[in-house]
């Protein structure tokens, strides 16, 4: 089946396609085992017809950013992989900014930054694209995306481009509609901004980038945050309570700079990274009874 869709992928033109891809490149932990096909669609239609010919040939799929929140298994991932990379047009109009899914938040943050627009600066150092940011709702600094997404273009499950306004994208911490549906699909993000001056949104995004820097180990392959934040408490503040940092399986290691992150120190698998997180969250619950909830995703785990 892989096969004929990669013969109709090039007929069709539908973009940039790679063959056995090692998903270490793909992630920000760098795990995981190979992919069959990555494909990167042109545009709009070309992600359609990409889409009637994985549900023609019965083949599993999924959309990627920049894998900054994604755990692959250490198995070969036998479904189709596909990137927005090609989805990056922007727009600024006044204090809007219309972009595409594929772009990267952080140079969003820095474009804001240079038309004077402030909202944008907890994303300085969010290494996700628009897309994944808004899927996930991430944030920093008690603002999200929440906060600044306007309205977004999406792919419905049929195949049909609508438009969702932010009251129903069921934003959350660290959750949206997107999320909890997950065969739509985000095209395009509408970003509504303040105005602001430059020099104050400059440097509160230097500040923020330094403290970034300062706390967390930026030096290992990581995915952020491992856990989400119970309420009124620090996932960060119980793991280290509970003795772990520096706790190690194989490569992967509970960070002794910030325990809410979980390090590849080299040559680690996916299932080090797999089984030192469920371990971190069996001891938090032993010892205080708080059941962690995860900020990463698993996939191709079953």
């Amino acid at each position: 089946m892989m096969n004929e869709l990669i013969k109709e992928v090039k007929k069709l033109n539908i973009g940039k396609l790679e063959k056995d891809i090692s998903i270490k490149r793909l992630t920000t932990y760098k795990v995981g085992g190979v992919a069959r096909v990555l494909i990167y669609p042109k545009n709009e239609s070309k992600l359609v017809l990409l889409l009637k010919l994985i549900k023609k040939y019965h083949l599993p799929y999924k959309i990627i950013g920049n894998g900054s929140n994604l755990i692959f298994s250490d198995k070969d991932y036998e479904g189709v992989l596909i990137k927005l990379t090609e989805f990056n047009q922007i727009e600024i109009f006044e204090n809007k900014i219309r972009v595409g899914a594929g772009y990267s938040l952080m140079k969003l943050s820095r474009v804001a930054l240079k038309h004077s627009l402030t909202g944008l600066e907890f994303a300085a150092g969010i290494p996700a694209t628009v897309g994944g940011a808004t899927f996930m709702n991430a944030g920093a600094y008690k603002s999200d995306m929440g906060y600044i997404v306007q309205s977004i273009r999406v792919l419905t499950p049929d195949l049909k481009i609508i438009e969702l306004e932010n009251r129903e994208l069921n934003f959350h911490y660290r959750t949206s509609f997107l999320k909890t549906h997950r065969d739509y699909i985000c095209l395009e993000v509408l970003i509504k901004l303040q105005r602001g001056d430059k020099i104050l949104i400059d440097r509160v995004m230097r500040e923020r980038l330094q403290r970034r820097m300062e706390s967390q180990p930026l030096n290992y392959p990581s995915a952020g945050s491992v856990f989400r934040n119970p309420k009124n408490q620090f996932s960060g503040e119980l793991i280290e309570k509970a003795g772990l940092k520096g706790f190690q399986i194989g490569g992967a290691m509970v960070s002794e700079k910030h325990a809410n992150f979980i390090i590849n120190k080299g040559n680690a698998t996916a299932q080090d990274v797999k089984d030192v997180i469920f371990y971190t969250k069996d001891k938090v619950k032993e010892k205080y009874n708080v059941d962690l909830l995860f900020e990463q995703e698993f996939v191709n785990w079953e």
